[in-house]
């Protein structure tokens, strides 16, 4: 396989990280649910008061994998940070890139004194569970994910 790099996301780079977006969408049967443009991420990640920062991962120019996250708050922990997304294309799968993307997102809230990561994964995703439990990942079977979309509010 050609040269991985990893490297921050860039504006640039946005139409090819919703490509991924949707993509991990078709995986989760979720599709419908994607609303988001490659304007808004414009505006919400490289405007005044960015909400989101991302890693890449590229293969001879090609945008093969993301880990988008963001900076949350924990009242028994402190400053966390929550991963949204971790994303290799289904092509390059296998090879190691989801693991360098996440060790990068790790990396950052290291550099940043978080008293925490915390994502969430699809209790059918057993490549990705697997993959969580061999880093050391606790799973939580008390608490209930709650949600709200604009529609509803």
């Amino acid at each position: 396989m050609k040269e991985i790099i990893i490297r921050k996301g860039r504006e640039e780079d946005l139409e090819q990280v919703l490509d991924l977006v949707k993509e991990l969408a078709v995986f989760e049967k979720a599709e419908h649910e994607v609303s988001n443009s490659v304007e808004r991420m414009k505006k919400e990640g490289f405007g005044d008061r960015p909400a989101f920062e991302f890693f890449v991962a590229e293969i001879s120019n090609r945008i093969v994998g993301i880990a988008l996250y963001y900076f949350s708050y924990s009242t028994w922990k402190g400053r966390s940070l929550y991963l949204d997304d971790l994303i290799v294309t289904e092509k390059y799968r296998r090879n190691g890139i989801g693991d360098k993307l996440f060790q990068a997102v790790y990396k950052v809230a290291k550099d940043e004194n978080c008293g925490k990561i915390h994502w969430q994964v699809l209790s059918w995703n057993e490549p990705a569970i697997k993959y969580y439990e061999k880093v050391g990942a606790s799973f939580d079977d008390d608490w209930v994910n709650c949600a709200i979309t604009y529609d509803k509010y």
